[in-house]
């Protein structure tokens, strides 16, 4: 990622990111995967703001954009250590540019909320790529019953935010079930090949076939039991442009079933 540095210059539009964040343990532990996330955002140029599109906060008919000033940390899991529930992440909000966001989603009937914070796809990953929590930081959720289609029409209309110095991060999982997960064991074969195909598409910038990746059948069925791990990847692919440059990093199948995989475009 080092390289990564020479490529910014000052006043360029922000990159987007997709983080694979996997599990929650990698927030306290140093890990592979933890020291990926570090070595990023040490190389990328500091945002004015971050926009984190989490996995973790999903509703249903209506999209909604964090505006608190003061986002609480949550700990939206169970069955961990308790080091791992005494984390907080006091990062400000970012009310103004949340509030622009809502703007920017008119035509998608956006609005804003003060109920959410920041949950763990975010802060388990910003810990380590901005561990003084001095970037101010806002959320967007996952509406559920839109299409993934409508998903990437939607995260169109965010690209604007790069040009204001907002890093915009999509934090998910490429491949993503849970149910099939065995510590230890070799990836399954359909996590490998459902990795691969979407790295390949991102890589040849076929961003618009990942957002119909549920014509793939039985393979997403298997990659992606349900789709919310797989969304946020269709916003830092919907914010990207033809001139981006695509860095992978973090390549990986952990637990079998679940993939790390994070990519730069820039």
């Amino acid at each position: 990622m080092a390289q990564l540095a020479d490529r910014f210059r000052a006043g360029d539009r922000m990159p987007s990111l997709f983080v694979g964040h996997g599990n929650p343990m990698n927030a306290i532990q140093d890990t592979a995967y933890s020291r990926g996330w570090a070595a990023a955002g040490a190389a990328l140029p500091q945002p004015s703001a971050i926009l984190c599109v989490s996995a973790h906060w999903m509703t249903r008919g209506a999209t909604l954009v964090e505006v608190s000033a003061r986002p609480p940390t949550i700990h939206d899991f169970s069955g961990f250590p308790r080091e791992l529930y005494e984390q907080q992440y006091p990062a400000p909000g970012a009310p103004e540019m949340a509030r622009r966001t809502v703007e920017l989603l008119a035509a998608h009937h956006a609005a804003s909320s003060e109920d959410w914070g920041l949950d763990h796809g975010a802060w388990a990953v910003l810990m380590h790529m901005y561990p003084q929590a001095d970037v101010p930081v806002y959320q967007l959720s996952l509406d559920l019953s839109r299409p993934l289609g409508e998903h990437y029409a939607l995260a169109r209309e965010l690209a604007a935010l790069r040009g204001l110095g907002v890093l915009i991060v999509g934090s998910g999982n490429m491949v993503h079930n849970l149910p099939a997960m065995r510590p230890g064991a070799a990836p399954y074969d359909w996590a490998v090949d459902f990795d691969r195909l979407v790295a390949e598409a991102i890589a040849e910038h076929r961003f618009g076939a990942l957002a119909e990746a549920d014509r793939l059948g039985a393979l997403m069925r298997q990659a992606h039991p349900t789709v919310e791990h797989f969304l946020p990847l269709l916003y830092t692919l919907g914010v990207a442009d033809p001139a981006d440059e695509v860095t992978f990093f973090n390549e990986g199948i952990d637990l079998a079933s679940v993939s790390m995989r994070c990519c730069l475009l820039a």
